[in-house]
């Protein structure tokens, strides 16, 4: 298999309000999740890890310059890849254990589809997956087929309200399972403010992975419906305002409801 070298791995896009979403172009769209570095007062948070495939210290030493916090929407491989780089690291009880030791996930779509519970049909986009879900390496040598993740230790364990304190910016731990056991948001009640994970985003939602529960799913939606949200920042894809994060509620209880 001959694949190109990037000349960068990842690519950073500023939001705004000192929050930037990091991306790492050269992977599928169905692994191409954000990392979101949010500059506080007092700390630095970030949210999500990526996949792992590079290392971010390396590539983006910025993010640790003020021992930031790492906190982890839920536990998939996307999402986690790259923790174990980071000191302090808070996920949901619920996905504590697929962090400390994770599961043998893959790079090979249909390695990877069989890991998580999903058949070819159950992405929206499954039928058009390259057989590798990443189009270039972060460095010669580099064999997506031996893809690894790497264990990582929690530094805490979060439960529903629980508070992440940047200084200038309290943002609170939302419990939204659905995706999976242990999904969050993370919710600034003063800016209106939602970093949503896979909870919700642009795009097919998956709900029939293993650890999914669509009846958890249908709480979640409505629960975000009475949430007084001004834009959501989503674990894939671009920024949310509250019409179009309400309208996807809608959307998937409409769906899925019956």
């Amino acid at each position: 298999m001959q694949v190109v070298e990037a000349s960068r791995w990842f690519d950073s896009v500023d939001e705004g309000d000192h929050v930037t979403r990091i991306v790492e172009p050269h992977v599928s769209d169905l692994l191409a999740a954000n990392i979101w570095h949010v500059r506080g007062s007092e700390r630095d948070l970030v949210v999500d890890a990526g996949l792992g495939v590079a290392p971010l210290r390396t590539a983006l030493p910025h993010l640790f310059e003020r021992d930031p916090v790492l906190v982890l929407s839920h536990a998939h491989l996307d999402h986690m890849g790259g923790a174990h780089e980071f000191e302090t690291c808070w996920v949901h009880a619920a996905e504590a254990a697929e962090v400390r030791h994770p599961s043998r996930m893959s790079l090979v779509a249909h390695d990877l589809l069989e890991a998580l519970g999903l058949t070819v049909d159950g992405t929206d986009d499954g039928e058009t997956l390259p057989d590798i879900l990443i189009d270039a390496v972060p460095e010669s040598g580099y064999d997506p087929r031996d893809y690894v993740l790497t264990q990582s230790p929690v530094t805490r364990e979060l439960h529903d309200g629980d508070p992440v304190d940047l200084g200038d910016r309290v943002l609170t731990v939302l419990h939204l399972p659905g995706h999976t056991p242990g999904s969050i948001s993370l919710y600034d009640a003063r800016r209106g403010d939602l970093f949503t994970g896979d909870v919700v985003y642009e795009g097919g939602l998956i709900d029939t992975c293993t650890g999914s529960d669509i009846e958890q799913y249908l709480l979640t939606m409505n629960r975000l419906l009475d949430l007084p949200v001004r834009r959501a920042y989503p674990g894939h894809g671009l920024t949310l305002d509250q019409e179009r994060l309400r309208s996807l509620a809608r959307e998937y209880v409409q769906q899925r409801g019956h």
